[in-house]
């Protein structure tokens, strides 16, 4: 059975018509991450581990010990002007600049290698995004491992790279 014909039995088309298939408005389909929800998706990445060598305001994931995601908690030293939720990533120059000039929300990291790292102000994005960039980073680090090491993140399942 074609995807037409589908379309048409499971709408109830007899007529063969073509269905009125609507999405769900912009709005309807974004869903955001919260702070909780960013912290839990990040250490399912097989081998991550936090820490907060930064102090009790910070959050960060390691991979093999190497930082790839800094969480901020909210208040402390590390506060901004702003107070919006926000997450440092590693990205390349290149994927940084890109992410910049597409979204307000991704703006250079605070404390952080302005060339490598990019602040997301995750409330603000599709939670598909936030996840694609945190994968991303994850991904980014693995990349520059030992091989040795490395193999053992391309042998696991779907949460590695």
């Amino acid at each position: 059975m074609d995807f037409f014909a589908y379309i048409c039995k499971q709408t109830n088309n007899t007529n063969h018509e073509s269905p009125v298939i609507t999405r769900p408005s912009k709005s309807k389909r974004k869903l955001q991450m919260n702070i909780e929800q960013v912290r839990d998706y990040t250490l399912s990445l097989y081998g991550v581990t936090e820490d907060q060598p930064f102090g009790d305001d910070i959050l960060t994931f390691r991979l093999e010990g190497k930082i790839f995601v800094c969480l901020w908690l909210g208040g402390g030293e590390h506060d901004m002007k702003d107070s919006e939720p926000r997450l440092a990533l590693k990205l390349s120059p290149d994927r940084n600049e890109e992410l910049r000039e597409q979204f307000t929300a991704v703006t250079p990291a605070w404390h952080w290698n302005k060339k490598h790292w990019s602040d997301v102000y995750y409330e603000q994005l599709d939670d598909a995004l936030v996840q694609e960039w945190i994968r991303e980073s994850y991904q980014l680090v693995a990349s520059k491992l030992p091989k040795a090491i490395r193999q053992r993140y391309e042998n696991q399942g779907s949460n590695t790279i």
